[in-house]
């Protein structure tokens, strides 16, 4: 892989990293709160988290801004990504998790890059490799193995087919998400996480949920900036660098950490379908990290906004002659034809006629 995607790639694993963690803490969590209010408090710790960073670089901010900020067209995609991925998907998981062991649910959570990339090739024609295939083909194998229950009346478990269509609603929230990633990261998340939370704590009063103590919600708080707040910023910023598709993948990643604190926290040592979906996934994995990508292309005029900096091969304008490090502004690229190494970034979403 090409160095300047490696600053993403690493991005990717961090936020899988994080997110990982959340299922086994948050079944954790289960014994003490319902699933409603639990979303509620998670969706708003990422929120709060976020709200208190960007507070801070408001205070320490001077000339122009780092990060483009949302106008009006992208709230459309952004209502969709807090509907699908802030509200439904995290309530959906929460009860699916109360009937599936956490290291199970973990490794499920990688059907999410699956889901992500079907989502992001057929919806919204990003391009796939050869290699990014097989790799989800080996995700989805695993996830197959996981869900099947040979002990329930029709072989499959409720609880993991739950966890499949949060997966699904997440990779809504993902491609949504990537439509708009141009866009500031941490005021995305912030909005999402106030939007989704405050969205699902009002179901839970409307429901005559119970709220759970303040220790309580003070641990979902802190779960909810680091696994969902940091997990996404990272996430969106590595989508910037590599697409929707590849991240999703090397997001699939999330369940080793998960495994790790399952068997910790819960004691839950794993059975043979565990141990043969791993190994799948890991590889899908790796298949990702090692892919190769370059061909002659076109770059048509393009006018947007973004953050960039100016010696990375598309931005070459100035600015009277002062350096400017990491800044945003709307600015225009010329017609352009070259071949390089790449990967279907801000600057590379177009289509291939045959993937190699």
């Amino acid at each position: 892989m090409n160095r300047s995607h490696i600053p993403s790639v690493i991005q990717a694993l961090i936020a899988a990293l994080l997110f990982g963690a959340s299922a086994p803490l948050a079944k954790l969590l289960l014994g003490e709160v319902e699933p409603i209010p639990l979303a509620a408090f998670l969706y708003l710790g990422s929120g709060i988290g976020l709200f208190g960073v960007k507070l801070f670089q408001r205070m320490n901010q001077k000339g122009l801004d780092s990060e483009a900020q949302i106008k009006k067209p992208d709230y459309l995609w952004l209502a969709g990504a807090i509907i699908a991925g802030g509200i439904a998907a995290p309530i959906t998981l929460l009860f699916s998790l109360q009937n599936t062991p956490a290291a199970t649910a973990s490794l499920l959570l990688s059907f999410e890059g699956v889901a992500t990339t079907l989502i992001a090739f057929f919806a919204f024609k990003e391009s796939i490799s050869h290699r990014a295939w097989w790799a989800i083909a080996l995700i989805t194998l695993a996830s197959i193995f996981l869900s099947v229950n040979p002990n329930a009346e029709w072989g499959v478990s409720l609880g993991a087919l739950g966890i499949i269509a949060a997966c699904v609603l997440w990779g809504i929230d993902n491609n949504f998400t990537r439509n708009i990633s141009a866009k500031d990261p941490i005021t995305i998340v912030t909005i999402k996480g106030l939007g989704a939370g405050s969205f699902s704590l009002g179901m839970a009063l409307v429901l005559g949920k119970q709220l759970p103590a303040w220790e309580v919600v003070l641990g979902a708080l802190i779960l909810g900036s680091l696994s969902y707040g940091a997990s996404i910023v990272l996430f969106i910023h590595a989508m910037r660098g590599i697409g929707a598709a590849r991240t999703s993948a090397l997001f699939s990643s999330a369940p080793l950490a998960g495994m790790i604190l399952s068997f910790l926290v819960f004691r839950e040592f794993p059975g043979w379908v565990f141990i043969l979906a791993l190994p799948l996934m890991v590889t899908g994995t790796l298949f990702l990290v090692s892919e190769e990508h370059e061909h002659d292309h076109v770059h048509e005029m393009t006018i947007h906004e973004h953050a960039h900096i100016h010696d990375d091969g598309h931005h070459d304008h100035d600015h009277g002659g002062i350096s400017i490090k990491k800044h945003s502004h709307v600015h225009k690229h010329n017609k352009l034809a070259h071949a390089h190494h790449h990967m279907p970034d801000l600057h590379h979403r177009h289509t291939h006629s045959s993937e190699s």
